[in-house]
């Protein structure tokens, strides 16, 4: 008789998982006419290097890499992952009526056109060091649409980034709660 092996499993269960976001309303997602070179802008933030596009694609990895250690971490991880696909959605809706495309290609001031690529994640190796990295990133996104709010001379869509910067601070309270208990 053959003796087999114990299957290896993850018993880490995602069911009921929500989004980790502030609890308040998005404003509505509306512009106050179109322009590209403000969709242009908002196309960093859907798929620049510091991009919600490289956040959600940054939290599930380190989610899928932590589920089998640390499910409590890797459930807080996909939850803010989850706003960030929120966010995602409501960047894209923006540049669209803005007049710009949605095809992962953020279009620098310059002239210079970007593809998104896997290279702007930042995948370290241990629990400790994901959740610096996603603090850092956080932060980071936190600068880029102050900075964008700045360029931006439309109440509508400066309110919908002023709003996504909550959540994003948000982020980065439970990030550091996650970080002192590792």
């Amino acid at each position: 008789m053959e003796i087999k092996e114990k299957p290896i499993v993850n018993n880490c269960s995602f069911a009921g998982t929500k989004p980790i976001m502030v609890d308040l309303p998005y404003p509505p997602i509306q512009i106050q006419g179109q322009n590209t070179a403000y969709a242009n802008l908002l196309s960093i933030d859907y798929c620049g290097a510091v991009s919600e596009l490289s956040a959600i694609t940054q939290y599930i990895n380190n989610e899928n890499r932590l589920s089998c250690e640390n499910c409590p971490i890797a459930k807080t991880l996909l939850g803010i992952g989850m706003a960030e696909m929120m966010h995602l959605e409501k960047l894209g809706e923006l540049i669209v009526l803005l007049g710009g495309n949605i095809d992962f290609t953020a279009r620098l001031r310059n002239g210079r056109q970007m593809l998104w690529t896997p290279e702007y994640l930042t995948l370290p190796e241990n629990a400790k060091r994901m959740l610096l990295a996603d603090i850092e990133a956080e932060q980071a996104a936190i600068n880029q649409y102050q900075l964008h709010i700045g360029m931006i001379q439309d109440d509508c869509v400066n309110a919908v980034l002023t709003r996504i910067i909550m959540d994003e601070e948000y982020h980065i309270m439970i990030l550091k709660a996650l970080l002192a208990e590792v």
